[in-house]
């Protein structure tokens, strides 16, 4: 559904518990943030980052982004993903880093240069603030975001010395774990063991 002046999005109403959320905690944001359907207020600064990364990518039907145990430390780095794990293989040469001391995005022009630095990746860590991920669906969005925190996870817990594996031995992981049948299949890998009833996401 589209806006004149802009297109809309859907997102959740501020202060949403992930762990509770339901499809009534969705609203339709307008251009501008301002909320075209639904009750309640959105998290600005989420509009600001998302809003101009889906102009930016049109073919982009979800972002995701959280602050996340493993995520936000390793972003602190403001260092890409080695190849040190096999999941990390999913991201060999698709993925960027905002290397930027706004880590509160204050209006669309910070979500702008979160997009420029995105590029055409799926995934980007935002320095001192965070991952966030882009997918077609909004399943390969979430899953290539858990796989980036397990990756964030093993960097944070192997340090220094893990060994990473050749470019040629990525390239040739990335052809399948990099595929979006994988970002897919992690999504429903969470949803089987978190979800108590499967049946409600479609």
């Amino acid at each position: 559904m589209g806006l004149a002046g802009g297109r809309t999005y859907l997102g959740s109403r501020s202060g949403t518990d992930f762990t509770q959320a339901t499809i009534g905690d969705l609203v339709l944001v307008g251009p501008g943030g301002a909320v075209f359907e639904g009750e309640g207020d959105i998290n600005i600064t989420a509009y600001y980052i998302h809003g101009p990364i889906h102009d930016a990518r049109p073919e982009v039907t979800a972002a995701a982004h959280a602050h996340t145990q493993y995520g936000t430390p390793w972003a602190a780095t403001a260092e890409p993903f080695s190849m040190i794990c096999q999941e990390a293989t999913a991201f060999f040469e698709d993925q960027s880093v905002f290397d930027d001391e706004e880590v509160q995005v204050l209006s669309t022009d910070g979500g702008k240069r979160i997009a420029a630095a995105l590029g055409e990746t799926k995934g980007i860590l935002l320095r001192n603030h965070g991952l966030l991920s882009v997918g077609a669906s909004v399943a390969e969005a979430v899953g290539w975001f858990l796989m980036m925190e397990r990756v964030s996870e093993v960097h944070i817990k192997a340090g220094s010395r893990a060994k990473p594996i050749s470019d040629e031995a990525a390239r040739i992981a990335n052809v399948e774990i990099g595929a979006v049948s994988s970002g897919w299949a992690t999504f429903q890998f969470a949803v089987r063991s978190k979800v108590p009833d499967p049946s409600v996401v479609d």
